[in-house]
């Protein structure tokens, strides 16, 4: 580092020399936060000094007095401070040794040590790491009641901060997620929900927000069915189950998050009976889920920024299009990541297995269990059934189609106890079913408004309205 001469470069280019001499020094002037922290004290001290040395140059015959008064510096932020004329000597001493880096302060030996009580952190670190969420004052107590140390929550604080363990740096550590793809198709099906457009589109009243439920296969990358539905409930998820089981096999695992549609013991039964492994992703995690969540973006741009365009009547018509799309475009394209089409991937693995009609039949029954009354009947959907009387008392299980509540079956402990007949019926099937719309009464053309003005205008003699503009001329007629 070059030595600045502070005498010659006040005499000759004044305080632009300077700022000179401090770039000459090394020290850029505008430094960055870090390195202002580092620098600015030396600074402050150094044009300390070269102001009383150009006070003194400037008047000779002050140099006693300079040895007892104080050097005032103004600091570019307008705020003063006084420094006295030994530590000014002092600094000019060590700057004439050392150069700018010795104006340094010297930083303490024992910086970041705890010198209080050290055995005590290693306690705090593993409190903390322990329960990221324990607070400073929490450890603090625990330290107290543990070894009846006082250390106060400010110093348990500080002390992990310096060692990186505050509860901000535990909560954001980074995780590392694996890349992961199954091995063959079927193996593992991921779903999700993506929610739609409004239908009808153009949005007017009676508009619905559609739901579309998709189901993807790891492997392929197959859109293996998708549909939408007007309402987000469970027999929605099943519906969209079975005709993709129907249609493309039984998978291996049924890879879902925490919702509603997915989070029952309908869908449980389910894949229990099929023989279907149900996996629900961790809350607040959908990195499991990524294959998923970038088919719902490829869709949105893709698909329903067209159905948009193109205009939505129904949400059978919107089905209709979504159908074809994926059968002829979202299917049959070269994935980026696998280099083949969706379906080719997915028919080179083989048939897939398939479920026998019964089971399947059987598997997406819906199953309560209800306690049998003291006349014999159980409750279901506000309607009453009858049931065999051996079973009073007894807690049965009341198995069932949700489209079809006519016919319900009563199982004893997993075994058959005959059928419940219905005697007061209420509902016909599951309210969770999507009831059918009732269709639209063609308009009949009759004006009943107009039916009543005109008996009135025929009660009243004329025939037609009045005009109340003839009524002056009647006036005059009289006179």
């Amino acid at each position: 580092m070059r030595r600045v001469q502070p005498k010659r470069l006040i005499r000759a280019f004044g305080l632009a020399g300077l700022a000179f001499g401090l770039v000459l020094a090394g020290f850029p002037l505008a430094a960055s936060a870090q390195t202002r922290v580092q620098r600015v004290e030396p600074v402050e001290r150094y044009l300390a000094f070269l102001t009383a040395r150009l006070q003194l140059y400037a008047e000779p015959s002050r140099f006693p007095a300079l040895r007892r008064e104080r050097v005032t510096f103004v600091k570019p932020d307008g705020s003063s401070r006084r420094y006295s004329r030994g530590t000014v000597d002092r600094w000019l001493r060590a700057w004439r040794a050392g150069g700018l880096d010795a104006l340094k302060p010297s930083p303490r030996a024992d910086t970041g040590v705890v010198r209080a009580h050290p055995e005590l952190f290693a306690e705090a670190a593993a409190l903390r790491l322990e329960l990221p969420g324990r607070s400073a004052a929490q450890i603090a107590s625990i330290l107290y009641h543990r070894h009846g140390i006082t250390v106060s929550e400010r110093t348990v604080r500080g002390q992990l901060r310096r060692a990186g363990l505050h509860r901000e740096a535990l909560a954001a550590e980074p995780k590392a997620y694996g890349r992961y793809e199954a091995a063959r198709p079927n193996e593992r099906w991921i779903t999700d929900v993506l929610v739609g457009p409004w239908v009808p589109w153009p949005r007017r009243d009676g508009s619905v927000r559609a739901r579309l439920f998709l189901i993807v296969d790891d492997h392929s990358r197959l859109l293996v069915d998708g549909r939408f539905f007007a309402h987000e409930n469970a027999r929605a998820c099943q519906d969209l189950l079975r005709r993709a089981i129907t249609r493309r096999g039984l998978p291996e695992v049924f890879y879902c998050d925490n919702g509603a549609p997915f989070s029952n013991a309908w869908l449980a039964r389910t894949c229990g009976v099929l023989g279907i492994r149900l996996v629900h992703s961790k809350p607040y995690s959908p990195e499991g889920r990524g294959k998923q969540e970038r088919l719902n973006r490829y869709i949105r741009e893709a698909f329903l920024a067209e159905a948009v365009q193109h205009g939505i009547e129904s949400l059978d018509a919107l089905n209709d299009l979504f159908a074809a799309w994926a059968g002829q475009v979202a299917n049959r394209r070269v994935h980026a990541e696998t280099g083949q089409t969706p379906i080719g991937r997915f028919e080179a693995g083989g048939p897939p297995r398939q479920a026998s009609p019964d089971r399947l039949r059987e598997a997406f029954r819906w199953s309560v269990t209800r306690r049998v009354t003291r006349t014999a009947t159980v409750p279901l959907e506000g309607n009453a059934y009858a049931v065999d009387p051996a079973l009073t008392g007894r807690r049965v299980e009341l198995r069932y189609d949700p489209e079809d509540l006519s016919r319900i079956e009563v199982f004893l402990d997993g075994k058959p106890a005959g059928a419940a007949t219905p005697f007061i019926t209420r509902r016909h099937v599951h309210r969770a079913v999507p009831q059918a719309a009732r269709p639209e009464a063609a308009p009949t053309g009759i004006d009943y408004l107009g039916l009543v003005a005109a008996a009135h205008d025929e009660e009243a003699g004329t025939g037609a309205k009045i005009d109340f503009t003839r009524l002056a001329m009647l006036g005059g007629q009289e006179r």
